[in-house]
């Protein structure tokens, strides 16, 4: 039996409590992969709290703490001004609210690709602060060195081809890729390099699907679709995207609820009941005994 910080419900404070079961591992993730197979797909969803974590572990076999948070999060344009101690602060964060599943966390844009040796000092740091179990950073053969860096001094890596979010400048926009022969021919380069370093998943992010698919089937460890195909070997959305928390709806998303609508509508309750004086009431309140 294993043991970690999880929060206490009860007193909304961390306490040390038994773990149910072990954790998962990356090299448990990367064995899913046989003989360019997976018999059971890897389940992946974002996190950025430890309540979050707590109410998703038991479902997932990877927790991202993904950079997705400057938007999700902090309301900022895009994924660029993600800070290194944002991700930190998230990431020890949903590391203390998860018992099962693998924590990735994501390297922010400026972190890691100055030079393999900054890519060290970032992810160690991300190491030590969260207790996370690998980081995920963006780029394909460019960074292969970087990563193959890490992995040599026990940093595992999960990479990230096809769209790169923290390359919108340069891409100009979240448009699908792989639509050229050239540019479907980069993706797959890109993920063949990350795996031959020792990638042990490589995210593939909006990318048409015979491109996915092609990806899938060059590469040895187990690839993670975003906007990709089912025929990936594992899925990974923003959770808030999956649980309907924002009006728009990307075309690579499923809502499997309307979130937002059930917190207005609880709010305007709320604000009614204040206003007609009923709430808080006998319930609510202390009396003399």
């Amino acid at each position: 039996m294993s043991t970690t910080f999880q929060l206490d419900t009860a007193t909304s404070r961390a306490n040390p409590t038994p773990a149910p079961m072990k954790r998962l591992t990356v090299p448990a993730i990367r064995q899913r992969k046989v003989g360019g197979a997976t018999a059971e797909p890897v389940v992946v969803l974002t996190a950025y709290t430890a309540r979050q974590a707590q109410l998703l572990d038991a479902h997932c076999d990877v927790l991202l703490v993904g950079d997705s948070l400057g938007q999700v999060i902090y309301g900022l344009p895009s994924s660029v001004p993600v800070t290194l101690e944002m991700m930190a602060a998230h990431g020890a964060a949903v590391v203390r609210g998860s018992y099962h599943s693998v924590v990735v966390v994501d390297m922010p844009f400026g972190s890691y690709e100055g030079s393999p040796e900054q890519a060290f000092a970032s992810a160690a740091r991300l190491l030590k602060e969260t207790g996370c179990a690998a980081i995920k950073l963006e780029g394909g053969e460019a960074m292969a060195p970087t990563v193959e860096f890490l992995v040599s001094r026990g940093i595992p890596v999960m990479g990230h081809v096809g769209l790169t979010p923290q390359a919108v400048n340069v891409l100009g926009g979240y448009n699908a890729r792989g639509r050229s022969k050239a540019e479907a021919a980069k993706i797959v380069a890109d993920a063949k390099a990350l795996d031959d370093a020792g990638a042990f998943a490589i995210v593939i992010e909006g990318v048409v699907e015979p491109i996915a698919i092609e990806v899938t089937r060059a590469v040895g460890c187990p690839t993670i679709g975003i906007g990709a195909s089912a025929q990936c070997d594992g899925q990974v959305l923003v959770t808030e995207d999956m649980l309907g928390m924002f009006d728009r709806v990307p075309r690579f998303v499923k809502r499997y609820e309307a979130i937002a609508e059930v917190i207005s509508g609880a709010a305007e309750k709320y604000a009614g009941e204040v206003r007609a004086r009923i709430f808080p009431g006998i319930e609510q309140t202390y009396q003399p005994k």
